[in-house]
């Protein structure tokens, strides 16, 4: 199967982050597999490296742990650059910043928990799935 392009929405990764049992954890451990591309821009990745440093209190990981998982998302994944602002056109200014990274990279789908903050990206040929969705969709859950 061709790899195919995506973004994470953060709270897949606070969600890998949380616990190894999901299907965020699963996606996060596959993302340098072939089996699809992450895409991340410099504003996407600040706000990942915010929100997981933030929620590292919460989270089973200590602070270098976090650090090491980032640094690792960024070397893997396919650093997009962003020339134009697609903003705004979803309901919170952060959903946008994924949108851009999906428009930009050409990205069939966007990973999220919540669907419902992407009502309207059909119309660049993108689908918001969850981690289940997403792994399901590729064969990637036993």
């Amino acid at each position: 199967m061709k790899p195919i392009n995506i973004v994470l929405d953060t709270n897949v990764l606070v969600s890998a982050l949380k616990s190894k049992n999901g299907a965020s954890f699963k996606l996060l451990s596959l993302i340098d597999n072939g089996n699809f591309i992450l895409n991340i821009s410099v504003p996407l990745f600040l706000e990942y490296e915010a929100v997981a440093l933030r929620e590292s209190l919460n989270l089973p990981l200590d602070k270098s742990d976090i650090e090491d998982i980032l640094n690792y998302i960024a070397q893997v994944s396919s650093k997009r650059e962003i020339f134009y602002l697609w903003r705004p056109y979803l309901k919170d200014p952060k959903d946008d910043l994924v949108l851009e990274v999906a428009v930009e990279s050409r990205s069939n789908v966007i990973v999220t928990y919540n669907k419902k903050d992407f009502v309207g990206i059909d119309k660049f040929g993108i689908k918001a799935l969850t981690s289940k969705e997403f792994l399901n969709r590729r064969g990637l859950l036993p």
